[in-house]
């Protein structure tokens, strides 16, 4: 059982579960759109997310990052470099827009992380501001670039799903930020902080309320996205009530990003129905 413990904890604690949740998310609007998904950018965006993920979280401090003296963090330092190496890998299939987008993201990313404002250590100390950036950086990087990558236009249908994704990841966070709480200094000004955790799951609710009625003004709209949309509003409702300031650390990091995985299962089975 430790030795499964351990497996399970290094699967997160390395970024490999926020990956393929970034992975789902990538397929997802293959369904949701009904266009092609590059592999080549799917898996450069899984092995990507691991490395850019593991760097905000380890790497801020780069003295503990880079010399590092404790063995599981060189393990996850390890696996970090490779899925880089791979991430570069595929990169070198991506096409020009697809690299312009990436940059823009990218830098993004980096403002995230290292420090660039005289009275703030990153964009992520910023008031309110940190779940804003992941919620761009998430819905850019799922939606927009697989767009940028066929070589298709930005239609209607690609701009409401792109608001969809964003709004979606937003609530996605919630959870986490109202675990945060016990951790988060006053400065950050989180939303659980600046609202309180009921006003925050409300908050949550109807977000996830706009993003089912959004759905409704697609042009090209199936029967299957509204059964998907649904099945993902009523999950994301489900997760954001019941979170709590006391759950176990594996309910945010574990069953909250699972159910991106959770949407495409979803849809991957009812587009074999349909």
């Amino acid at each position: 059982m430790n030795v499964f413990r351990r497996i399970f904890d290094f699967y997160l604690d390395a970024s490999i579960h926020v990956a393929l949740s970034v992975y789902s998310l990538v397929w997802l609007s293959g369904y949701m759109l009904n266009i092609s998904i590059d592999i080549d950018l799917a898996l450069f965006l899984f092995f990507g997310s691991i490395a850019s993920y593991n760097f905000v979280k380890y790497g801020l401090e780069a003295e503990k990052y880079i010399l590092v003296a404790n063995r599981y963090h060189k393990n996850i330092q390890f696996l970090s470099i490779i899925a880089l190496g791979l991430a570069c890998f595929h990169a070198y299939y991506l096409n020009y827009d697809t690299w312009i987008g990436l940059i823009v993201l990218s830098i993004l990313t980096g403002l995230y992380a290292i420090p660039v404002l005289p009275h703030a250590k990153n964009l992520r100390s910023l008031s309110g501001f940190k779940i804003v950036v992941v919620a761009l950086v998430w819905s850019g990087a799922t939606v927009l670039l697989p767009i940028f990558q066929i070589e298709s236009n930005i239609n209607w249908d690609v701009e409401i799903e792109t608001i969809q994704r964003f709004l979606m990841v937003l609530v996605l966070l919630l959870p986490f930020e109202i675990r945060d709480l016990r951790y988060d200094p006053p400065e950050l000004k989180t939303v659980p902080q600046r609202y309180g955790v009921r006003n925050t799951k409300k908050i949550g609710v109807v977000l996830v309320v706009i993003i089912l009625m959004l759905t409704f003004f697609k042009d090209n709209l199936q029967l299957i996205e509204i059964l998907v949309k649904i099945s993902l509003s009523l999950s994301l409702i489900l997760a954001v009530l019941i979170t709590s300031k006391t759950r176990s650390k594996y309910y945010a990091s574990f069953w909250v990003e699972s159910l991106p995985i959770f949407w495409l299962a979803i849809a991957w089975v009812l587009r074999e129905i349909f």
